[in-house]
């Protein structure tokens, strides 16, 4: 374990020192981590631990979520409800159907809930992977808005699916599982608004007032998703709901609309630097378990996965809303796989164990799901979104071009004459 401790440091240090020539061929940090993990895990004998795993992996995705919420306040996001309401309450349900059927016909052993928590397991999306495109000055704001409030919702939304799923998977009573599942989701809710308003308030008050030492303002704030997701895992909430809820709620206890200060600095270095050792461990566990992938079914299920079950079900629930249909291929096309995805993994290896081949067949279209998802959606990310947005500047298209505020960490950004930070350390667009 030292000796891959010591290893991740030292590609931390190499990958950050030449992160803007890396960048530059549009190789993004998960590619290189997972790379360097499918290195280091072949000659090993044994694979990464997975409540390590897990654990790593739980709190980056708590931190991103609620970074990724805590950037706007919520009434700047409300006129976009009916995209971001469409996509989750009719394209989400629409992608986890399409997926489970697909999945009952492609791998049959599985059985009914293990091909329910193969289709919810590779639903929700991650926006750090495309990174380039949440945060890109070219895409229109909009846009990049809808893309992180869906990928943001949809983890939460996904997550009482997935333990509904694990629990009959394990011989649990369906019904049980169903109450208890809602039940994690209303404390989740409860814990992120209560906490995350709270806390939010507490500490504007106390830097407006000078209460507060300001360089420990960041350490605070870092402490909140973490209190909120603990908090709501404690008492039998879910903490993904818990998290990005208290980043929204966190923000709307913030006076300004843009903070003078950078409460959110340390959160986001953090999650990155957590997200690289994430990705380092799932390449680690690709490596040991490569025989479980070898399989044509499960590569199909993985590209079908990440085109028609994503792209088909957002364009119908985009239907009437009058984006243009260059827009509506570009939020169906990225809608990459990551963290949660991972996360439900590691919950169902260390629930389910891997005796059962069907469990196998679960953990191996995910792995593989995921892993075409960082490379082909960190390949594209900035270039396409380079190329789209050039099309809305050229086109002007009415919808997607209506005057919005930018995220705080854009607006910051810009205001800095700086380019945008990248959570995986690809390079930016220039504003």
């Amino acid at each position: 374990m030292t000796a891959v401790v010591a290893v991740f440091a030292l590609l931390v240090i190499v990958f950050v020192s030449q992160s803007a020539r890396v960048g530059r061929a549009h190789l993004t940090g998960p590619i290189v981590f997972v790379a360097a993990g499918l290195a280091v895990g072949l000659p090993l004998t044994g694979g990464a631990d997975t409540a390590t795993s897990r654990t790593i992996a739980e709190v980056t995705l708590a931190l991103t979520l609620f970074h990724d919420a805590a950037q706007l306040q919520p009434r700047e996001v409300r006129s976009d409800s009916v995209f971001t309401g469409r996509l989750l309450l009719i394209g989400l349900p629409l992608t986890i159907g399409a997926g489970y059927l697909l999945a009952r016909g492609f791998f049959p052993e599985a059985g009914i809930w293990l091909a329910l928590l193969l289709a919810a397991s590779v639903a929700p999306t991650d926006a750090g992977l495309g990174a380039a495109t949440v945060l890109n000055p070219a895409v229109p704001v909009r846009v990049r808005r809808i893309l992180n409030v869906e990928s943001g919702l949809n983890d939460g939304m996904v997550t009482p699916v997935v333990l509904f799923a694990v629990a009959a998977s394990a011989g649990g009573a369906p019904e049980d599982a169903l109450v208890h599942a809602v039940r994690e989701l209303a404390l989740g809710a409860l814990v992120g608004v209560a906490g995350g308003y709270a806390f939010g308030w507490l500490i504007e008050r106390s830097r407006r007032a000078r209460w507060a030492e300001s360089g420990l303002i960041p350490v605070a704030a870092l402490s909140v998703p973490l209190f909120c997701y603990y908090g709501a895992v404690e008492i039998g909430g879910n903490g993904f709901v818990a998290a990005f809820l208290a980043g929204t709620a966190f923000a709307a206890a913030q006076e300004d609309a843009v903070p003078t200060h950078d409460s959110l600095e340390m959160t986001d270095r953090l999650s990155a630097l957590l997200g690289f050792a994430v990705w380092l461990l799932f390449g680690i566990t690709v490596a040991h378990h490569l025989g479980w992938l070898v399989r044509w079914e499960s590569l199909l299920y993985a590209v079908l996965s990440l085109t028609a079950l994503r792209m088909l079900p957002v364009a119908l629930s985009l239907l009437g809303t009058h984006l243009r249909r260059p827009t509506v291929l570009f939020v169906g096309w990225f809608g990459p796989r990551g963290l949660a995805s991972v996360v439900f993994a590691l919950i169902t290896y260390e629930t389910l164990g891997a005796a059962d081949p069907g469990v196998q067949t679960v953990i191996s279209v995910v792995a593989i799901t995921v892993l075409l998802s960082v490379v082909l959606h960190g390949l594209t990310s900035d270039p396409w979104a380079r190329r789209y947005g050039e099309w809305a500047q050229r086109t002007r298209p009415a919808v997607e071009t209506q005057p919005a505020a930018e995220p705080l960490a854009v607006r910051r950004s810009v205001g800095g004459h700086s380019r945008v930070a990248r959570r995986d350390g690809e390079r930016a667009a220039p504003p």
